[in-house]
């Protein structure tokens, strides 16, 4: 029975700002919950994929669980220990099982530096390593992610997407985690260089051992390689379960129309013979300033076929994640 690597409790991170040019004289700040209050468990050898529109908060749940953020509230335990409140010094120790896949590899490779001297300098920053174990380490970080040998003494911006894609997962491995936050790896890529990338992860998550909490907003992939999946909406988890039941018997209103969209798009045509809404009041909406109790409800089509019932609303009756049965969960009051 693999056990629980990660658990992450209640977790809130707020960002603030000032209203306007005389508001740092007021006082006066305003704050974005850019994840608020969301709570789920990850075990070892498995894969949770987080999916939701852009600034959703996904990346910032995954920054802040590595501590690269600074977490507003909650707990975040890893390997059974709350490390909320680590201090940096005792994060150093973190840094070799706790492990980010950068979506802008751009940005996080340096474009200075060689591709050899990238994976060196990854190599050595947590141990001492002569030349030569730190070559045989390159080798075997070039076989683990089928990189050509001769890539070693490009610069990142000589490699192609992919290319790029790999060396950003090789740096990773060098360090030996045991838990990777793997931030949109496909995004910017062509359609079979994904497939690539997607199979290379599942690869390596048997070898090693390895376990993902997965961002993107391609709903293909994140049904692909994912065990579960959790679907975020402003700053909260609006339902989450096993990616097949996610994926084809969608609870949540949003989660429906998410899939749904992809249904629509692949196969060029819209299914009218369900009962079930496949469209939402989309529009332009406040992200900073989430609407009082349902968050979803100005755009969705359940709450405006039931004659936008007050439940929905009410700043009291925010509805909460509950279980649909078979470890499906939902939060809303009106379930598909």
């Amino acid at each position: 029975m693999p056990k629980t690597i990660l658990e992450v409790i209640d977790l809130k991170k707020h960002y603030f700002h000032r209203k306007g040019l005389f508001s740092s004289v007021k006082g006066e700040d305003r704050t974005i919950p850019a994840v608020d209050g969301v709570s789920f468990y990850l075990k070892e050898n498995e894969t949770v994929g987080l999916v939701g529109e852009s600034g959703c908060g996904k990346t910032t749940i995954g920054k802040t669980i590595l501590r690269l953020e600074t977490p507003t509230a909650g707990r975040i335990l890893f390997d059974g220990k709350d490390i909320t409140a680590t201090p940096q010094g005792g994060l150093r120790q973190l840094r070799s099982q706790m492990q980010m896949v950068f979506q802008d590899l751009d940005a996080a490779l340096n474009p200075k530096m060689r591709i050899r001297d990238i994976l060196k300098e990854s190599i050595t920053v947590h141990r001492k390593a002569g030349d030569a174990e730190v070559a045989k380490k390159i080798g075997e970080l070039l076989e683990q992610v089928n990189l050509k040998k001769s890539k070693l003494s490009n610069f990142p911006h000589e490699l192609s997407g992919g290319e790029k894609r790999r060396v950003g997962i090789a740096r990773v491995l060098s360090v030996g985690p045991r838990f990777i936050v793997a931030d949109e790896p496909t995004s910017a890529l062509d359609v079979s260089i994904q497939a690539q990338v997607v199979n290379l992860l599942r690869d390596l998550q048997k070898q090693l051992g390895l376990s993902y909490l997965f961002i993107s907003h391609d709903l293909r992939v994140v049904e692909l390689i994912s065990h579960k999946v959790a679907v975020m909406y402003l700053g909260k988890v609006v339902e989450m379960g096993l990616a097949g039941r996610i994926a084809n018997a969608a609870r949540h209103p949003y989660t429906h129309i998410l899939w749904s969209s992809l249904v629509e798009k692949q196969s060029k045509e819209s299914s009218q013979s369900t009962a079930r809404p496949h469209s939402g009041i989309w529009g332009v909406f406040d992200f900073e300033r989430p609407f009082s109790g349902c968050r979803f409800a100005p755009r969705c089509p359940v709450f405006e076929s039931k004659g936008r019932p007050t439940v929905c609303t009410d700043a009291g009756s925010e509805p909460q994640l509950r279980d649909l049965g078979d470890g499906h969960q939902a939060a809303c009051h009106f379930p598909l």
